[in-house]
């Protein structure tokens, strides 16, 4: 869809980035457009999967999580089923809060919260015990220098 889009959907999108809790009347004052056009061109950009979806985003600290780590895994088997099972018991684990398939060395990086590094510690023993994990090496984060969920438009 981006050969579509033209410079109000970009500018739609850099404004919702910015500010998802944006009213459309709001939206459409900056834009420069009606509240209706607006709400159209948003609604388009949802239906064409370019907008996926709107979420809060916390402070893993200050919900009592002062861990944060990275665990790259390598697995014993690539073949089809096994990256299957490893990428459903991702999805299922509460702390694992990403995991993207890799090229290369490591089939898989993780990005998990823990409350604590004894749980950070648990996690990691748990993620050995998954089935077909060959090797695992974690690093935990020490400060975020940069953490920007958006895309840049």
């Amino acid at each position: 869809m981006t050969a579509e889009l033209d410079d109000v959907d970009l500018m739609i999108i850099h404004e919702l980035q910015a500010d998802g809790r944006m009213t459309n009347v709001e939206l459409a004052r900056r834009l420069g457009l009606s509240a209706p056009p607006s709400l159209r061109r948003v609604r388009a950009l949802e239906e064409g999967g370019v907008i996926t979806g709107y979420r809060a985003l916390v402070d893993e600290k200050r919900l009592g999580y002062e861990v944060v780590f990275f665990a790259f895994v390598h697995l014993a088997s690539q073949a089809e089923p096994d990256l299957a099972a490893f990428r459903a018991a991702m999805r299922e684990w509460p702390a694992v809060r990403e995991c993207w398939t890799l090229s290369g060395d490591i089939d898989f990086i993780i990005k998990g919260v823990a409350p604590d590094l004894r749980a950070f510690q648990q996690v990691v023993s748990d993620l050995t015990a998954v089935p077909n994990v060959r090797t695992i090496r974690t690093a935990v984060a020490l400060e975020k220098v940069k953490d920007e969920p958006i895309v840049p438009v």
